[in-house]
């Protein structure tokens, strides 16, 4: 057996997670463990297993062509840190009891090291029309190299300041730049810090005035795009209760920051009017305005009626006009093709006349 890859050592902050890989190769295909050896002088290598930990380890590994494991350790705690090893034989003899394999386990060494997260402080101020975000690290932690103010995986600024003070200046209201913000030190390992604007849902409507056909099913959306998220949606409709426990015709769906109202079977008498969607977190609650207007199934024929009522008009029109024309109107084209041909025949007889009598 021999290694293609083995793990690497890593550090990491209390709380985090880590993942360590092996891949080895071999015929036959080798068997992969995992063993560990704390920090402590007096303990010894002892074998992981899957769910170890009160299952924070998870130990995946898959034997096709050649082996490869994985461990992951979740929620890492000061007691993680140490020696992991991954070791790979293929011997017959290599998990017998009393028969000591004739080829011993190979072995690929990493060293884990889970260092106390720091406490980071962070707070939000409105001052003169602008949000200040600022992040405080509590405690002595070396080579910090910069920061970094990251939002929605996005970075907005950085800086290469040693300080464990940093913030970032924000221009406008709360409402419009609720979200959670990442004060990022950057150092080994990295340190985050997590700053929330949190306000009220500002809900909107997707469309503030909808139409449906009668007998259709009418959709209307509303969503909130402000933190955090909402934790209870409600519909309502003007001159009456929750539509939640109205008839069977309302099928509400709400998930995160959307909500959708469905009216099965329009009904024009019934339908038509204002419906308000109700948002509410932890930190209030806010609604909006639908309009749906619903038509008749005949609304659509409507158009081309009133082209068909047009043409018929037209022609109509032109019918009458044809009627109450003379019928002995003629064209005065052909009069006046006419009248040359008469000249002509009499002026040749009256030339002819004149040469008779000259002689």
């Amino acid at each position: 057996a021999g290694f293609i890859k083995s793990p690497l050592s890593q550090k990491r902050l209390t709380q985090d997670s880590v993942e360590l890989y092996c891949e080895a190769i071999g015929n036959p295909i080798p068997e992969i463990q995992w063993w560990f050896e704390g920090n402590d002088p007096n303990e010894t290598y002892a074998q992981l297993w899957d769910g170890a930990r009160q299952d924070r380890v998870k130990i995946n590994a898959t034997y096709n062509l050649h082996s490869t494991s994985t461990i992951y350790i979740a929620n890492l705690t000061s007691d993680d840190s140490g020696m992991y090893e991954c070791r790979a034989s293929n011997d017959p003899d290599r998990n017998h009891l009393s028969k000591s394999p004739k080829v011993k386990w190979i072995r690929s060494q990493a060293n884990v090291f889970v260092i106390e997260r720091p406490d980071i402080k962070t707070h939000v101020s409105e001052v003169s029309g602008k949000l200040v975000l600022t992040c405080n690290m509590s405690g002595t932690y070396s080579s910090i190299k910069g920061h970094e103010w990251v939002h929605g995986g996005k970075p907005l600024h950085t800086d290469e300041t040693d300080s464990a003070f940093t913030s970032y200046t924000i221009d406008g209201k709360m409402e419009e730049h609720s979200g959670m913000y990442e004060c990022v030190y950057k150092t080994d390992p990295e340190i985050r810090g997590q700053v929330n604007i949190s306000v009220a849902p500002q809900v909107m409507a997707y469309k503030k005035s909808e139409h449906g056909n009668e007998g259709d099913t009418g959709v209307l959306i509303c969503k909130n795009p402000s933190f955090p998220p909402v934790t209870t949606w409600s519909w309502y409709k003007n001159g009456q209760g929750d539509l939640k426990n109205a008839s069977g015709r309302y099928i509400i769906k709400s998930s995160g920051n959307k909500t959708e109202l469905r009216i099965l079977k329009l009904n024009i008498e019934e339908d038509t009017g204002d419906y308000r969607c109700n948002a509410t977190n932890s930190y209030g609650s806010g609604d909006a305005m639908v309009n749906l207007r619903v038509r008749s199934r005949l609304a659509a024929l409507w158009p081309f009626l009133g082209i068909v009522a047009e043409v018929l008009v037209l022609v109509t029109i032109i019918f009458i006009y044809e009627k109450r024309r003379k019928p002995d109107e003629v064209p005065d084209d052909d009069d006046g093709g006419s009248a040359p041909l008469k000249s002509n025949a009499t002026n040749h007889k009256d030339k002819n006349v004149r040469q008779r009598n000259a002689n």
